[in-house]
């Protein structure tokens, strides 16, 4: 349930999106993406992933530290009562065309236009640089433009102990909540047409449902502060069953529908074609 910029197999992917009124940045919504990534190719790797704002540096990266577990303690949160669905409804002050950092396991590149982002792969290391198809970058020039893109380039070995991605960002839309989940292991740009195969969890939540909203999530107690003030006191969700295919394209659900607490108005949305 992602894009890679090479052959890749990816297994159970968690994917939460928050939105929450932070004391400090106001209404953000908040990311977590996690899954257990196999890579086939000959050399490195990298998962690609659109996110609806312009407004995304490396500060807006979230360290779990000791709480590598966040997305899983979400997902046992709602397990119990989750149905299975057959469908569904580092900083310059100069703006740089491309940022490149490290993060966790990942060296990331982000970049407003993903047409930039070649003539920034010398600053990754070299095992973790992976080969990018122009194609690809071109898709989501064309169907993402006011997107910013995250490429996040690793090895093998490196992503079998990555921890969750866990960022927060003004978003384009607040009332609407959306999660990355275009799919594509082979290096490729994606099919619009394809219906793919799924096996994850989807999760969202909002800091502005009753208190008797969602499942009530529970964190380790030792949770740094500035972490926890970016999380969710609950969540609902649902797993999407192995075995199963959708048509390919994200997750959505508007904030009104959220405040109902009923998954099944979780939606699949595609990019405008162009």
């Amino acid at each position: 349930m992602c894009i890679s910029t090479g052959e890749a197999a990816f297994s159970g992917t968690v994917v939460y999106c928050g939105r929450q009124h932070h004391r400090v940045h106001g209404l953000v919504h908040v990311l977590g993406y996690q899954n257990t990534a196999l890579n086939l190719a000959d050399g490195p790797n990298a998962m690609l992933l659109h996110l609806p704002t312009r407004q995304l540096t490396p500060r807006h990266f979230l360290s779990a530290g000791r709480a590598g577990d966040i997305l899983h303690r979400m997902v046992a949160a709602v397990e119990h009562g989750a149905a299975t669905t057959d469908g569904i409804a580092w900083m310059s002050t100069e703006p740089q065309p491309v940022q490149v950092f490290d993060h966790d396991v990942y060296t990331v590149l982000l970049a407003d236009d993903p047409t930039a982002v070649p003539a920034a792969l010398w600053q990754v290391p070299p095992h973790r640089r992976p080969d990018l198809d122009p194609d690809l970058l071109h898709f989501y020039a064309d169907h993402f433009p006011d997107h910013t893109i995250a490429v996040c380039c690793f090895d093998n070995a490196d992503a079998q102990r990555a921890k969750p991605l866990l960022l927060w960002y003004p978003p384009l839309d607040p009332d609407r909540l959306t999660v990355p989940a275009l799919d594509s292991h082979t290096g490729k740009a994606p099919d619009l047409d394809a219906t793919v195969p799924v096996d994850h969890w989807v999760l969202f939540s909002t800091d502005q449902a009753p208190s008797d909203w969602g499942a009530p999530v529970v964190y380790p107690g030792d949770m740094r502060h500035r972490l926890r003030a970016f999380l969710p006191t609950a969540v609902v969700g649902r797993h999407y069953n192995s075995g199963q295919t959708l048509p390919n394209g994200d997750f959505t659900i508007s904030h009104r529908d959220l405040l109902t607490g009923d998954p099944d108005r979780i939606e699949r949305l595609q990019p405008t074609r162009r």
